[in-house]
């Protein structure tokens, strides 16, 4: 994982990935959004940024609400699917 977490571009590929594989087992948008969301919430608590994408990301999930950090999730997940 850190390989993944240490170039954003690999990370949203990464993320586009398991996008993929969530949607091909049938989980809605819904469950997507909501474990992008506990994706967001872990990596915030656990992972120190590893570029500036992901320290800008974190500076931005800080000083949001829950119903704010749940709209980034689902852009991040809006971001990878239009890649």
């Amino acid at each position: 994982m850190s390989t993944v977490l240490s170039n954003f571009d690999s990370w949203k590929e990464f993320l586009s990935e398991r996008l993929e594989q969530g949607k091909k087992l049938g989980l809605s948008e819904e469950a997507i959004g909501n474990l992008a969301y506990e994706i967001g919430s872990f990596l915030d608590e656990k992972v120190d940024p590893k570029n500036e994408e992901q320290r800008v990301l974190k500076e931005i999930w800080d000083v949001g609400d829950e119903n704010e950090r749940k709209t980034i999730a689902r852009l991040m997940i809006k971001l990878v699917h239009h890649r």
